[in-house]
């Protein structure tokens, strides 16, 4: 077993109570706390199967090595882009809740100007400002690519 504090292997670890929390370590690591007698029928740590403590070195590796694998987000999310009238739909559903721009931005978190440079198209916003402008406004900015057009 492997000591949780220093990684060293070690037959029999020491139960130790180090700053509140019970861990399994090393003789050399365990001067840093109070011995703790383990209850009994008490399970330690590479006792527990399916645990990231337990185990042997090669299936806790294999766990980790599947844990760290890489994800390509852009395929899980849906392909939405911003639908053409964008700014006018965000400029008439601020008018139809009777909103002047600098209240918009307020509720937005954003500056007012950056309301104004949304309804003029003076800018792509980024798809989180996009989110918070749909979710306020309640109304949709994005669409699938074949929607569109």
């Amino acid at each position: 077993m492997l000591c949780e504090m220093c990684g060293k292997d070690v037959a029999v670890p020491t139960m130790v109570k180090v700053e509140g929390t019970v861990l399994a370590l090393c003789g050399d690591c365990s001067r840093f706390g109070t011995a703790v007698n383990p209850p009994a029928g008490a399970v330690l740590p590479a006792d527990r199967p399916g645990r990231p403590g337990g185990g042997t070195l090669d299936d806790r590796l294999r766990t980790e090595s599947r844990r760290r694998e890489e994800r390509d987000l852009f395929q899980e999310l849906p392909d939405l882009e911003l639908v053409p009238d964008w700014p006018k739909r965000v400029r008439q559903a601020r008018e139809k809740l009777g909103w002047t721009p600098e209240e918009l931005g307020k509720r937005l978190n954003e500056k007012k100007s950056l309301v104004l440079k949304l309804e003029s198209g003076g800018f792509r916003p980024p798809d989180a400002t996009v989110r918070k402008v749909e979710h306020l406004l309640k109304v949709r900015l994005r669409a699938n690519p074949g929607e569109l057009g």
